[in-house]
């Protein structure tokens, strides 16, 4: 997790159905810890398997690294250099798998790298791979080792990959096609990598598909295999020595009720990212594993440094050997990403010094194209799951992951807990290897049961990517049928764009009753909210502005925004009027503390 967006904040009493299915029967095989992206898939895994699994998320899912990443799905050229080809081998191949299983949300992104030299780089660069540190003043990469490491990252992707090879562009072609590149370079180096534009609604596309493997219609209820709550947090206690029993028994807490309650498993898996060693420390599983980085980014509402874009990721290395990235998320520009050692203690946000680097960065690649803090729209931070790293420099820590094994212990005074049983806890992880990553945990976790795995999930599309069009006539095909008198093509793209194939069972949800758009927004309608109350977990407000849809990230979040949410979620969720108003002044202040965005309303 990035950071904890409820400092304090209890908005209301209601029971929710996720947090009762815990309590009537608080028991399962398996008790996931942590709701990100690699929490969620591993998740859905088991319960393909047919594992009684359950899964808690102290915040919102996907709150907190795994919404803040830099939105891409790529196999990590740069991490050849650190002599991770394992890695970059499982990450190409599984760019290739999500392409293909969530076309919904992952997308080709075409990529050009600018190059400032021939043949800089090539005496440092043995001294980096075989050190991991950087010697003397850092150099930027020449074409030669570019062209080096994209001819093995090509060679990675002969699996049937459905993306181009790179290729190179002298100065005057490269300076035709991207007119607003320093006129210093002398070649760039384009190839496609893929970019998720929606991590946050992928991630819950993934948990509702564990959810459905787990429980049908049960889903939700005592009854389901597959039981998942956010804000529901592990809590550190002391608990008196209890009569010997299998498994772990743990301390929960409803971090909207404040409601504590026990819950035992067989197996504990900690996918708490960053805070593994805290959560550990919890169950009486001491570790220090973790060393984690923090990684920032700014969102610009800037037309000119889009369309010097044109359509396309600029990666490149900036002059103190930190790769950075401009791209294009529709019409807004993402601009990042820092690799600082993170200080666990203070909230990661985005600050000035990282801001006023961004902006050196873009006039070192676009030297004419002028940015100020008022383009600004958006910031966000988040610290990588990242192992404990000594000495080695942040930029050279490994990107991949392993698993831990560990045993709670029974009855001392000084565990979290009553009982024994394993704890696996994941150590690093990306966006782009989910999948592989849960399926290999999965395996971990079936061992420690003695069962055996049933189904893959490498070929079994995720939510809304099922039967998704292949292609942009299928794209607009689709949107032409789902058009209606009160649906016209703009509100059908939105609701393709933000659920995929699952639009269809929104839509027929839409039309089983009087629906209007609201006033303060055409992208969203008094029905979808209703809908996305019933079938997506909204704990707070601020859930719908950032992680179930984009607005706060395009900056288009408004006092009267904020005031009609609040209004129309408050039937659904049994808001009162003092309710609807601390959820409001929520919504501003995880708005204006950890995003930089400032938010009046009505509400005193």
């Amino acid at each position: 997790m990035g950071h904890k967006e409820t400092p304090g904040h209890q908005a209301s009493h209601r029971h929710r159905p996720t947090v009762d299915s815990l309590r009537q029967r608080p028991r399962a095989q398996v008790l996931i810890i942590g709701g990100g992206i690699n929490g969620v898939g591993t998740f859905r895994d088991l319960a393909l398997q047919g594992v009684d699994v359950a899964l808690v998320e102290r915040g919102d899912y996907c709150q907190g690294a795994s919404g803040a990443s830099s939105h891409m799905i790529h196999g990590g050229i740069r991490y050849l250099e650190n002599g991770e080809f394992r890695l970059v081998r499982e990450s190409v191949v599984e760019r290739n798998r999500l392409l293909r299983i969530a076309p919904h949300y992952v997308k080709p992104l075409q990529t050009t790298i600018p190059i400032f030299s021939t043949f800089s780089g090539i005496l440092s660069a043995p001294l980096r791979f075989l050190t991991h540190k950087q010697q003397g003043k850092p150099k930027e990469r020449g074409a030669f080792l570019i062209k080096a490491g994209l001819t093995l990252y090509d060679s990675f992707s002969r699996d049937g990959g459905n993306v181009p090879c790179h290729e190179f562009r002298g100065r005057k072609r490269a300076l035709a096609e991207l007119p607003k590149l320093h006129p210093g370079i002398k070649y760039t180096a384009t190839y496609f990598d893929a970019s998720v534009h929606n991590p946050e609604r992928l991630t819950l596309d993934v948990l509702q598909d564990g959810e459905k493997a787990g429980g049908g219609t049960k889903s939700g209820t005592a009854e389901a295999n597959a039981r998942a709550s956010n804000y529901v947090s592990l809590v550190s206690h002391q608990k008196p020595a209890t009569a010997a029993g299998t498994g772990t028994t743990v301390q929960l807490r409803d971090e909207l009720t404040g409601e504590l309650f026990d819950f035992t498993a067989d197996v504990i898996v900690n996918t708490t990212g960053a805070w593994v060693d805290l959560t550990n420390q919890a169950m009486g599983a001491a570790s220090a594993f973790m060393g984690g980085t923090k990684g920032s980014h700014i969102v610009l509402d800037h037309p000119g440094l889009l369309a010097a874009c044109n359509g396309r990721e600029i990666f490149f290395e900036h002059t103190d050997g930190r790769i950075v990235l401009i791209y294009p998320m529709g019409d807004r520009v993402l601009v990042g990403t820092t690799d600082i050692d993170a200080d666990m203690s203070q909230d990661a946000v985005c600050t000035d010094a990282e801001i006023d680097y961004f902006f050196e960065l873009i006039g070192h690649v676009f030297p004419d194209i002028s940015v100020d803090r008022g383009q600004i729209v958006y910031t966000f931070s988040g610290v990588r799951p990242l192992p404990k790293h000594d000495e080695t420099q942040p930029g050279f820590v490994s990107r991949d992951y392993r698993i831990e094994r560990q045993r709670t212990q029974q009855g001392s005074a000084a565990v979290a807990g009553s009982g024994s049983g394993t704890v696996l806890s994941l150590v690093g992880g990306k966006w782009t290897t989910f999948r592989a990553l849960a399926e290999h945990l999965s395996d971990d976790v079936l061992a420690e049961l003695g069962m055996q795995r049933r189904i893959s999930t490498a070929k079994l599309a995720i939510g809304g990517g099922a039967r998704f069009p292949e292609t942009e006539a299928g794209v607009q095909k689709w949107i032409k049928a789902h058009m209606s008198p009160s649906r016209d093509a703009a509100r059908a793209a939105v609701l393709l764009t933000r659920y995929g194939t699952r639009a269809e069972e929104v839509i027929s949800y839409l039309e089983a009753g009087p629906d209007r758009l609201l006033h303060s927004t055409r992208e969203l309608s008094v029905r979808e909210l209703e809908f996305i109350a019933q079938h997506e977990q909204i704990g707070h407000l601020v859930d719908v502005l950032i992680r179930r849809t984009s607005l706060a990230f395009r900056g288009l979040v408004t006092g009267e925004l904020l005031n009609e949410i609040a209004e129309v979620l408050a039937v659904p969720l049994g808001w009162d009027a003092a309710a609807r108003a601390t959820e409001i002044r929520h919504a501003q202040e995880v708005l204006n503390r950890f995003h930089g965005v400032q938010v009046h309303s009505l509400v005193a």
